[in-house]
Protein backbone atom coordinates (compact mmCIF):
# COMPACT_ATOMS: atom_id res chain seq x y z
CA UNK A 1 0.00 0.00 0.00
CA UNK A 2 1.51 3.37 -0.82
CA UNK A 3 1.24 6.34 1.96
CA UNK A 4 -1.06 8.12 0.02
CA UNK A 5 -3.70 4.95 -0.21
CA UNK A 6 -5.44 6.45 2.79
CA UNK A 7 -4.20 10.26 3.32
CA UNK A 8 -6.36 12.54 1.65
CA UNK A 9 -9.64 13.02 3.88
CA UNK A 10 -10.89 14.80 6.78
CA UNK A 11 -8.71 17.44 8.41
CA UNK A 12 -6.25 16.87 5.72
CA UNK A 13 -8.31 17.59 2.83
CA UNK A 14 -10.20 20.34 4.88
CA UNK A 15 -6.73 22.15 5.03
CA UNK A 16 -6.18 21.95 1.42
CA UNK A 17 -9.16 22.99 0.20
CA UNK A 18 -9.00 26.03 2.95
CA UNK A 19 -5.89 26.87 1.37
CA UNK A 20 -7.08 27.38 -2.11
CA UNK A 21 -8.63 30.62 -2.85
CA UNK A 22 -10.83 31.34 -5.89
CA UNK A 23 -8.70 33.65 -7.63
CA UNK A 24 -5.92 31.25 -7.50
CA UNK A 25 -7.90 28.65 -9.35
CA UNK A 26 -9.08 31.29 -11.81
CA UNK A 27 -5.14 31.99 -12.68
CA UNK A 28 -4.03 28.61 -12.60
CA UNK A 29 -7.21 27.89 -15.36
CA UNK A 30 -6.36 30.76 -17.86
CA UNK A 31 -2.83 29.51 -17.72
CA UNK A 32 -4.03 25.62 -18.68
CA UNK A 33 -5.39 27.11 -21.41
CA UNK A 34 -3.12 28.91 -22.95
CA UNK A 35 -0.26 26.72 -22.56
CA UNK A 36 -2.67 23.42 -23.23
CA UNK A 37 -3.56 25.30 -26.16
CA UNK A 38 -7.26 23.78 -25.96
CA UNK A 39 -10.03 23.89 -27.68
CA UNK A 40 -13.57 24.28 -26.86
CA UNK A 41 -15.22 20.54 -26.51
CA UNK A 42 -12.11 19.04 -26.53
CA UNK A 43 -10.87 15.96 -23.79
CA UNK A 44 -8.79 16.91 -20.79
CA UNK A 45 -7.17 14.55 -18.36
CA UNK A 46 -7.23 15.99 -14.46
CA UNK A 47 -4.37 13.91 -12.49
CA UNK A 48 -4.99 13.54 -9.36
CA UNK A 49 -8.15 16.31 -9.31
CA UNK A 50 -8.94 16.65 -6.00
CA UNK A 51 -12.55 18.16 -5.20
CA UNK A 52 -12.15 19.44 -8.58
CA UNK A 53 -11.47 23.06 -8.27
CA UNK A 54 -9.62 22.86 -12.04
CA UNK A 55 -12.35 20.48 -13.47
CA UNK A 56 -15.18 22.67 -12.79
CA UNK A 57 -13.65 25.82 -14.09
CA UNK A 58 -12.55 24.00 -17.37
CA UNK A 59 -16.06 22.27 -17.68
CA UNK A 60 -17.48 25.93 -17.62
CA UNK A 61 -15.15 27.33 -19.85
CA UNK A 62 -16.42 24.29 -22.39
CA UNK A 63 -13.65 21.62 -22.28
CA UNK A 64 -14.93 17.84 -21.84
CA UNK A 65 -13.42 17.05 -18.40
CA UNK A 66 -12.22 13.52 -16.39
CA UNK A 67 -10.63 14.20 -13.65
CA UNK A 68 -9.20 10.66 -11.43
CA UNK A 69 -8.61 10.71 -7.72
CA UNK A 70 -7.81 8.08 -4.41
CA UNK A 71 -10.11 10.36 -2.25
CA UNK A 72 -13.30 8.71 -2.55
CA UNK A 73 -14.15 12.27 -0.19
CA UNK A 74 -12.57 13.95 -2.98
CA UNK A 75 -13.89 12.50 -5.81
CA UNK A 76 -17.53 12.66 -4.23
CA UNK A 77 -17.61 16.30 -4.02
CA UNK A 78 -16.41 16.80 -7.41
CA UNK A 79 -19.39 14.67 -8.71
CA UNK A 80 -22.13 16.02 -6.70
CA UNK A 81 -20.80 19.49 -8.16
CA UNK A 82 -20.66 18.86 -11.67
CA UNK A 83 -24.06 17.24 -11.08
CA UNK A 84 -25.43 20.83 -9.57
CA UNK A 85 -24.08 22.24 -12.37
CA UNK A 86 -25.14 19.83 -15.54
CA UNK A 87 -21.21 20.23 -15.83
CA UNK A 88 -19.15 17.76 -18.41
CA UNK A 89 -17.19 16.37 -15.98
CA UNK A 90 -16.17 12.75 -15.63
CA UNK A 91 -14.69 10.84 -12.87
CA UNK A 92 -12.85 8.23 -11.52
CA UNK A 93 -11.84 6.76 -8.45
CA UNK A 94 -8.34 5.28 -7.80
CA UNK A 95 -4.56 4.83 -7.97
CA UNK A 96 -3.49 6.45 -11.36
CA UNK A 97 -1.22 3.80 -11.73
CA UNK A 98 -3.66 1.15 -12.14
CA UNK A 99 -6.80 2.64 -12.97
CA UNK A 100 -7.11 2.95 -16.57
CA UNK A 101 -8.22 6.82 -17.08
CA UNK A 102 -8.51 6.41 -20.57
CA UNK A 103 -7.07 7.62 -23.65
CA UNK A 104 -7.90 10.45 -26.60
CA UNK A 105 -7.23 13.02 -24.80
CA UNK A 106 -5.88 16.07 -26.05
CA UNK A 107 -4.47 17.26 -22.83
CA UNK A 108 -3.42 16.73 -19.61
CA UNK A 109 -2.25 18.30 -16.23
CA UNK A 110 -1.29 17.41 -13.07
CA UNK A 111 -1.30 20.65 -10.47
CA UNK A 112 -1.15 20.93 -6.60
CA UNK A 113 2.35 19.30 -5.97
CA UNK A 114 0.83 15.72 -6.16
CA UNK A 115 3.72 15.43 -9.39
CA UNK A 116 6.45 14.58 -6.58
CA UNK A 117 5.00 10.95 -4.84
CA UNK A 118 6.81 8.79 -6.61
CA UNK A 119 10.08 6.61 -6.99
CA UNK A 120 11.79 6.27 -10.07
CA UNK A 121 10.27 3.28 -11.42
CA UNK A 122 6.48 4.82 -10.37
CA UNK A 123 7.46 7.77 -11.96
CA UNK A 124 8.51 6.52 -15.38
CA UNK A 125 5.22 4.56 -15.01
CA UNK A 126 3.33 7.26 -13.81
CA UNK A 127 4.49 9.29 -17.01
CA UNK A 128 4.07 6.87 -19.88
CA UNK A 129 0.49 6.60 -18.62
CA UNK A 130 0.10 9.93 -19.18
CA UNK A 131 1.58 10.04 -22.84
CA UNK A 132 -0.62 6.86 -23.45
CA UNK A 133 -3.63 8.92 -22.48
CA UNK A 134 -2.71 11.59 -25.42
CA UNK A 135 -3.53 11.76 -28.52
CA UNK A 136 -0.15 12.62 -31.03
CA UNK A 137 0.82 16.63 -29.91
CA UNK A 138 -1.21 16.57 -27.08
CA UNK A 139 0.21 18.61 -24.20
CA UNK A 140 0.93 18.00 -20.60
CA UNK A 141 1.35 20.22 -17.63
CA UNK A 142 2.91 19.33 -14.24
CA UNK A 143 3.24 21.37 -11.34
CA UNK A 144 5.64 20.82 -8.58
CA UNK A 145 7.67 22.67 -5.28
CA UNK A 146 9.64 19.11 -4.77
CA UNK A 147 12.61 20.00 -7.97
CA UNK A 148 15.91 19.30 -6.43
CA UNK A 149 16.44 23.13 -7.71
CA UNK A 150 13.88 24.25 -5.23
CA UNK A 151 13.89 22.21 -2.23
CA UNK A 152 18.16 21.59 -1.52
CA UNK A 153 19.25 25.43 -1.37
CA UNK A 154 16.73 26.65 1.02
CA UNK A 155 16.13 23.05 2.94
CA UNK A 156 13.80 23.80 5.57
CA UNK A 157 13.18 20.86 8.65
CA UNK A 158 10.08 22.73 10.24
CA UNK A 159 7.60 24.83 8.83
CA UNK A 160 4.12 26.04 10.59
CA UNK A 161 1.12 27.09 8.98
CA UNK A 162 -1.96 28.98 10.11
CA UNK A 163 -5.01 27.82 7.24
CA UNK A 164 -8.02 29.34 8.61
CA UNK A 165 -8.48 27.24 12.07
CA UNK A 166 -6.11 24.88 11.54
CA UNK A 167 -3.06 25.07 12.79
CA UNK A 168 -0.38 22.64 10.12
CA UNK A 169 3.44 21.77 11.15
CA UNK A 170 5.54 19.73 8.87
CA UNK A 171 8.43 18.55 9.85
CA UNK A 172 10.71 17.40 7.30
CA UNK A 173 13.88 14.94 7.24
CA UNK A 174 15.80 14.23 3.78
CA UNK A 175 16.63 10.30 2.85
CA UNK A 176 20.03 11.00 0.72
CA UNK A 177 19.73 7.51 -0.02
CA UNK A 178 16.64 7.75 -1.70
CA UNK A 179 16.34 11.66 -2.57
CA UNK A 180 13.42 11.91 -0.32
CA UNK A 181 11.83 13.87 1.91
CA UNK A 182 9.88 12.33 5.00
CA UNK A 183 7.72 13.96 6.09
CA UNK A 184 5.61 14.01 9.49
CA UNK A 185 2.34 16.40 9.29
CA UNK A 186 0.70 17.76 12.17
CA UNK A 187 -3.03 18.98 12.32
CA UNK A 188 -4.37 20.88 14.82
CA UNK A 189 -7.92 22.40 15.36
CA UNK A 190 -10.17 23.19 18.21
CA UNK A 191 -8.33 20.53 20.73
CA UNK A 192 -8.22 17.68 18.32
CA UNK A 193 -5.09 16.94 16.22
CA UNK A 194 -3.76 14.13 13.08
CA UNK A 195 -0.90 13.48 12.44
CA UNK A 196 -0.05 11.89 8.72
CA UNK A 197 3.33 10.85 6.66
CA UNK A 198 4.26 11.73 3.37
CA UNK A 199 6.82 11.28 0.83
CA UNK A 200 7.87 13.10 -1.46
CA UNK A 201 10.86 12.20 -3.97
CA UNK A 202 13.21 14.91 -5.31
CA UNK A 203 14.70 15.06 -8.76
CA UNK A 204 17.06 17.46 -10.46
CA UNK A 205 15.56 18.63 -13.53
CA UNK A 206 18.19 16.75 -15.80
CA UNK A 207 16.52 13.76 -14.15
CA UNK A 208 13.15 15.13 -14.91
CA UNK A 209 14.03 15.70 -18.84
CA UNK A 210 15.48 12.12 -18.95
CA UNK A 211 12.30 10.57 -17.34
CA UNK A 212 9.87 12.36 -19.90
CA UNK A 213 12.11 11.56 -22.63
CA UNK A 214 11.63 7.74 -22.04
CA UNK A 215 8.00 8.15 -21.72
CA UNK A 216 7.69 9.60 -25.27
CA UNK A 217 7.11 13.37 -23.82
CA UNK A 218 9.39 16.19 -24.88
CA UNK A 219 9.56 18.69 -22.37
CA UNK A 220 9.02 22.24 -24.21
CA UNK A 221 8.95 24.83 -20.93
CA UNK A 222 10.05 25.44 -17.77
CA UNK A 223 8.21 27.85 -15.82
CA UNK A 224 9.02 29.44 -12.24
CA UNK A 225 4.76 31.35 -12.29
CA UNK A 226 1.84 31.62 -14.43
CA UNK A 227 2.91 35.15 -16.24
CA UNK A 228 5.54 32.24 -18.12
CA UNK A 229 9.02 33.34 -15.89
CA UNK A 230 11.42 30.91 -16.86
CA UNK A 231 12.72 28.38 -14.02
CA UNK A 232 15.79 29.35 -12.35
CA UNK A 233 17.83 28.03 -9.14
CA UNK A 234 16.00 28.62 -6.32
CA UNK A 235 12.33 29.64 -7.37
CA UNK A 236 9.60 27.75 -5.48
CA UNK A 237 7.79 26.58 -8.20
CA UNK A 238 8.35 23.97 -11.31
CA UNK A 239 6.07 24.44 -13.98
CA UNK A 240 6.75 21.77 -16.60
CA UNK A 241 5.14 21.80 -20.35
CA UNK A 242 5.77 18.83 -22.46
CA UNK A 243 4.38 17.65 -25.67
CA UNK A 244 3.61 13.53 -26.91
CA UNK A 245 5.90 12.72 -29.29
CA UNK A 246 3.90 12.44 -33.06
Amino acid sequence: MAWYDNFFNGLVQEAWNAAQTDEQTELECDFLNDVLELQPGQRVLDVFCGHGRHALELARMGYAVTGIDISAESIEALRKAAKAEKLAVETHLGDFLTVPPGDGFQAAYCLGNSFSFFPHDQMLAFLRKIAESLVPGGRFVADTAMVAESVLPDFQERNWMQIGDITFLMENEYDIHESCINAQLTYLRDGQTLQRMAKHYVYTMAELQRLFTQAGLILTDRYSSLDGSDFLLGDERLLLIAQKTE
